[in-house]
């Protein structure tokens, strides 16, 4: 008997350390990109060239083509901080783009945080048909791409005379319907009891939203944070259609635009554009991850 469960506990311990080790190889292989693109900041431009391959420009064609075979390289021979200088200190249009990015993101997160924490609030606290077929039409939205809305907020953002300006970006923003499903999923398991008791203490619906709703939807309000700082982060599109002045356009443009003649510097850009997003996610990663995944046993 006790040789069979020893052979059994050998056989599970066995499983896991495959599935450990398969599990490990895929996150190796996810990490790659960003690895090499950190470690290869670090290389001068001419380790760089003899690793990669001269980048070539075909005048004709506006294409441009590796003059050699790739071979990749993680760790530099000689760590080389001059494409960080040059960023940061001889090419401003870099960080002109990357507090562009900023200017554009921190008012999305804030308005969008704030707006879906009162509708969240509005859909967990009123019932109704009416209610139902709202919360309804945001969960349609939820699922429909970016893209399909793109021409109505075009339409709307040139009848309101803000195309070009930021606000043809940070208004459309502001109303994203994912953020408010989080935060109603979340407050649906808030306990009735805990709204009545304060209900009876004399607490009107700002307080009883201030004081026990937020409180309580702490981990859903910062994935809301993280989900909508990184989605906005990388905007592309949006940018593109309803932004057509570049000095104002953000680095996630921009990094396309960088001259692929000065590879370290295209790889420095993007390392100081991959910070902030990584800082933000390692700092509230328990916190996005019990937002998103947490089941409550009681609901309102």
């Amino acid at each position: 008997m006790k040789r069979k469960i020893s052979r059994a506990k050998i056989l599970k311990r066995t499983r896991i350390t495959l599935f450990f080790i398969w599990a490990l190889m895929f996150a190796f292989i996810f990490i790659m990109p960003t690895l090499f693109t950190f470690t290869n900041s670090f290389m001068s431009e001419t380790e760089l060239t003899s690793t990669y391959g001269a980048v070539l420009g075909n005048v004709s064609g506006g294409s441009s083509y590796m003059s050699e075979s790739v071979k990749l390289k993680l760790i530099p021979d000689m760590v080389s901080f001059r494409q960080y200088f040059t960023v940061l200190f001889q090419s401003p249009e870099y960080l002109l783009k990357f507090w562009n990015s900023m200017i554009l993101t921190l008012p999305i997160v804030a308005g969008q945080v704030c707006l879906a924490a009162l509708s969240s609030y509005g859909f967990y606290r009123y019932r109704g048909k009416v209610k139902n077929v709202i919360f309804f039409a945001y969960i349609v939205i939820m699922l429909m791409p970016y893209q399909v809305t793109l021409v109505p907020n075009f339409l709307v953002s040139d009848m309101l005379g803000i195309i070009g300006t930021r606000w043809a970006v940070i208004l459309p923003g502001l109303f994203a319907p994912l953020s408010v499903f989080i935060l109603t999923k979340s407050m649906r398991r808030i306990p009735v009891a805990a709204v009545e008791a304060a209900r009876l203490d004399g607490a009107g619906e700002f307080k009883i939203f201030r004081k026990i709703c937020l409180p309580m939807c702490k981990n859903a309000l910062y994935s809301v944070v993280i989900l909508t700082f990184i989605d906005n982060w990388n905007m592309v599109e949006q940018v593109l259609i309803l932004l057509d002045n570049p000095e104002l356009q953000p680095l996630s443009v921009f990094l396309s635009e960088i001259n692929t003649g000065e590879v370290g510097v295209a790889f420095a850009v993007a390392t100081i554009y991959m910070i902030p997003p990584i800082l933000l996610f390692l700092h509230g990663e328990e916190s996005l991850v019990e937002g998103i995944t947490y089941q409550g046993s009681v609901k309102g």
